[in-house]
């Protein structure tokens, strides 16, 4: 088959609004003006790091959770909090540790002598934005206390299902060179991140900017300062205008076979599941949308898939020895599907 793929995971992300030189179907302004606040009030305190701020945006829009994966000082932690700070919504902050039990987590039924019964007290979970530091120091019983909130959008507790408030999305960061006290994140789990980000080292100019900012210090200040720009309500319609973005069937095709492909793949042992084709779809949907589009392109599944599928797929051990990485099987596999035009 003749290789008419581009692999553009590594590109620059293109400009908002840069193909907006059609006739819009639908009227995604508000998208683009609640985005347009986010970026520039984000650009006061994150240097640089512009795809991995698109990603967390993306990820906003299309409701998904995301896993930020990075060496420790490269602003994980700094730029997840900065888009809870900007989103008019509950947030909090748990620090995963060997010792942490899932009860610590979603919460626990606590006996009240007064009235004679339990009462449930919810735990940290509970909450909009949620962001979980190191989360692969925490055992796998307390891992599975995750299954549920993150795909289903609520908790079970004693019979009892408590349901999150709307929106809930799981920030999560964790360190990939550092492996004692650590844990494998259980597939199931890794399955419910919508994206899996990898945070890189900053540039020389934008490390000497972080330089400089800090040594006039800026930088805590700035993040202590930043107000939200966005009511959970107009997320909410911001959300509804991105499932309404147009797809082709050809695309969707396109998507169906991105991810058949890994199933059987001989470099992979585990592919990717139809979870996979829904987030590729809605992340697609939501990247267009930032690009000042109503409608999806091959360009914009070719820039989610990495973020996608990277956390999806497992290399067989012969893969691994060689020293290939989950993109590099990627970026092979995409590569002999035709894309449509």
């Amino acid at each position: 088959m003749e290789n008419n793929n581009e692999w553009s995971a590594d590109k620059e992300s293109k400009p908002v609004a840069e193909d907006a030189l059609f006739q819009s179907r639908m009227d995604i302004q508000p998208v683009l003006d609640m985005t347009g606040r986010i970026r520039e009030a984000s650009a006061r305190v994150i240097v640089g790091q512009h795809e991995t701020m698109e990603l967390l945006l993306a990820a906003l829009l299309a409701d998904g959770h995301v896993l930020i994966e990075g060496v420790p000082g490269v602003a994980k932690t700094l730029m997840a909090k900065t888009l809870a700070r900007l989103v008019d919504a509950g947030f909090s902050r748990i620090q995963f540790t060997p010792d942490l039990m899932p009860s610590d987590v979603v919460g626990t039924s606590v006996f009240n002598p007064q009235e004679a019964h339990f009462t449930f007290r919810q735990g940290p979970v509970f909450s909009n934005v949620v962001l979980i530091d190191e989360i692969n120091r925490a055992p796998a019983k307390t891992q599975a206390a995750l299954f549920e909130v993150m795909e289903e959008r609520q908790v079970t507790v004693d019979g009892t299902t408590h349901i999150m408030e709307p929106p809930f999305i799981v920030l999560a960061t964790q360190n990939p060179v550092e492996h004692e006290g650590t844990y494998r994140l259980p597939e199931a789990q890794l399955d419910r991140f919508l994206f899996k980000i990898n945070v890189g080292y900053p540039s020389i100019e934008e490390e000497a900017r972080i330089l400089n900012e800090h040594h006039e210090q800026k930088g805590r200040m700035l993040l202590d300062t930043l107000q939200p720009v966005i009511s959970r309500q107009q997320l909410a319609r911001c959300r509804q205008l991105v499932q309404q973005v147009h797809i082709e069937p050809k695309l969707i095709e396109f998507i169906a076979r991105i991810t058949v492909a890994t199933r059987s793949d001989r470099s992979l042992y585990l592919g990717a599941s139809p979870r996979a084709s829904l987030a590729l779809m809605n992340a697609a949907k939501a990247i267009a949308v930032l690009r000042g589009r109503d409608f999806i392109t091959p360009e914009d599944v070719l820039y989610v898939a990495p973020a996608v599928l990277r956390h999806r797929i497992a290399l067989t051990p012969e893969r691994e020895m060689e020293g290939a990485t989950p993109d590099d099987v990627l970026k092979e596999l995409i590569s002999r599907q035709e894309v449509p035009r």
